[in-house]
């Protein structure tokens, strides 16, 4: 884990290993796709239930990827305990600010 100054303080925070993370990125790259299809979308004047039928789909993929995130985050913590690790306290409130 990593420290680095932030306005208030430190803010800690963990590296992931970015082999792990092909997936979230696979994920956060087709939710980048499926963006520029909804402003294409609106820019042709769609069927409203169509465009939000799709920005619901983005947002659900890009939960998704945050949710997965965490949990890879939180794997490593588990499978590497001599690495320091975010508290508990701090994964809460990354893991809230997803909610």
């Amino acid at each position: 884990m990593a420290e680095r100054n932030a306005p208030g303080g430190t803010l800690r925070s963990m590296q992931l290993d970015p082999a792990e993370m092909t997936k979230v990125v696979n994920r956060l790259k087709r939710a980048q796709g499926q963006l520029g299809g909804i402003i294409k979308m609106l820019e042709e004047g769609r069927e409203c239930q169509d465009i939000v039928t799709q920005i619901a789909a983005v947002a659900k993929a890009i939960d998704r990827a945050g949710y997965q995130t965490i949990s890879i985050g939180m794997r490593q913590c588990l499978t590497h305990p001599d690495q320091p690790a975010m508290s508990a306290e701090e994964m809460e409130k990354l893991f809230l600010s997803l909610a």
